[in-house]
C-alpha cells in the first residue's frame, strides 16, 4: 500500500511539473501577442500624432469618413485597443491558474511519496496567491518609493550644491545650470493630494483611507469606464508620490 501511494505521488508530482510547462508556453505565447499587438498599437499612435492635423483633415473628407466609419476600420481599433487590456487580465488569470493547480499537485504528490506536509483546498492556494500578490505589489510599490526619494534627495542637493557655488562666484556660475526642484515638488505634491482628494496638510493614514476608497472605485475589474485603467495608475502614482518623506518635506517648504 505504501509503494502505491509514493508511485501514484510521483506520478501527481510529474503532472504537476508537466503542466506547469504547459501553463508557461501558454503565459509566453499570450504575452508575446500581446506585446505584438500593443507595439503596433503604440506605432499607429506615434505616427497619428505626429501627422494629427493632416489626419483630421483627411478624416474630415467624404472619403476619410467612409474609411474611419468602415465596419473592418472600426473592428481593427477595436481590436488595438481591447486586445491588450483583455490579454494582460488573461495571462494574470493563466499565472493565477498556474500556481493553484501546480501548488496543489506539488504538496498532494509530496504528500503521498512522503507523509509529510500537507495539501489544501484550492480556494487555499487561490488565497495564498492572492496575499502574494498583495505582497509582491507592496514590495514593488516600497522600491518605486525608495527610488524616487533617492532622485529627489540628488535634485535638491544639485541645486543647493550650485546655489552655494554661484553665492560664491558673485551669482556668475553658469557651469551647469540647474532649475530650482521646488517648483516641480510642489505642482506634483498638489496634484497627487488633488487626485486623491485630500488636503495638502493630510498625513499618511488619510492618504491611505482616501487611497483604498479610490482605487476601489476606479478598479479595473470592477469600474468598466473607458478611462478607468487611466485614472487607476493615476491613484496609484499619487498614492506612491504621497510617501511619509514627500508629505514632511512639503510640510518644511510651506514653514
Amino acid at each position: 500500500m505504501r509503494i502505491i501511494k509514493k508511485i501514484t505521488g510521483k506520478v501527481i508530482y510529474a503532472f504537476g511539473q508537466f503542466l506547469s510547462a504547459i501553463f508557461d508556453l501558454f503565459i509566453w505565447i499570450a504575452g508575446a501577442a500581446v506585446s505584438l499587438v500593443a507595439g503596433i498599437a503604440s506605432a499607429v499612435a506615434a505616427l497619428i500624432g505626429m501627422g494629427g492635423c493632416l489626419l483630421i483633415l483627411l478624416l474630415s473628407t467624404p472619403a476619410g469618413l467612409l474609411l474611419l466609419l468602415n465596419p473592418v476600420t472600426l473592428m481593427a481599433i477595436v481590436f488595438f485597443v481591447v486586445f491588450p487590456i483583455l490579454g494582460y487580465k488573461f495571462i494574470s488569470f493563466l499565472k493565477y491558474l498556474k500556481y493553484i493547480v501546480t501548488e496543489y499537485l506539488f504538496d498532494l504528490g509530496s504528500y503521498l511519496m512522503d507523509g509529510k506536509g500537507q495539501y489544501k483546498s484550492f480556494s487555499e492556494y487561490g488565497h495564498k496567491y492572492q496575499r502574494m500578490e498583495e505582497e509582491r505589489i507592496s514590495r514593488e510599490r516600497a522600491e518605486r518609493q525608495q527610488q524616487q526619494q533617492r532622485e529627489w534627495e540628488e535634485r535638491f542637493r544639485q541645486w543647493q550644491s550650485y546655489q552655494q557655488q554661484s553665492q560664491q562666484q558673485g551669482g556668475y556660475y553658469r557651469q551647469q545650470p540647474y532649475s530650482n526642484p521646488m517648483t516641480e515638488f510642489r505642482s506634483r505634491y498638489e496634484k497627487a493630494c488633488s487626485t486623491l482628494g485630500v488636503g495638502t496638510d493630510t498625513d499618511k493614514y488619510q492618504v491611505k483611507l482616501a487611497y483604498r476608497k479610490k482605487a476601489k472605485e476606479y478598479h479595473p475589474d470592477i469600474n468598466h469606464s473607458p478611462d478607468a485603467t487611466r485614472r487607476f495608475q493615476e491613484i496609484n502614482e499619487a498614492y506612491e508620490f504621497l510617501s511619509d518623506e514627500n508629505i514632511e518635506r512639503y510640510k518644511q517648504m510651506r514653514n
